[in-house]
């Protein structure tokens, strides 16, 4: 019973945000603010309630991970489990080929240091 009032009170709450966000381009566009409101609050409560069908119908139950992916199409600012583990997995490639291009640069000046201190290899500068 909590997460039913859970997911009806988020459901409210998406129609309230993507509803509010309309009412400038409805007056813009020359359309009602109610009908605005309306229909870009209906839209975004309709693809939550698609996605918590879907996840519902995979196998008869709604777990809390799938109740938040569910909100978190209509959150632009919300990140699910999977958009960590992306965020994460893509940073660890930065700095491993960072690490790559790095390496082979400081061998190179360091090769370079080497000739240049070298008595032998000095002459060759001068």
């Amino acid at each position: 019973m909590k997460s039913l009032n859970n997911v009806l009170m988020r459901i409210v709450a998406v129609f309230a945000a993507s509803g509010l966000s309309v009412i400038g381009a409805g007056a813009i566009a020359g359309i009602s603010t109610i009908k605005a409101v309306t229909v870009a609050g209906l839209t975004a409560v309709a693809a939550v309630i698609e996605k918590l069908a879907r996840a519902f119908m995979d196998d008869g139950k709604l777990t809390l991970d799938e109740i938040n992916a569910a909100f978190s199409t209509v959150d632009k600012g919300a990140k699910t489990v999977a958009d960590v583990e992306v965020e994460t997995r893509q940073a660890a490639d930065k700095v491993i080929a960072a690490g790559l291009i790095a390496v082979p640069a400081v061998a190179a000046v360091e090769e370079v240091v080497e000739e240049v201190t070298d008595p032998t290899v000095a002459e060759d500068y001068n």
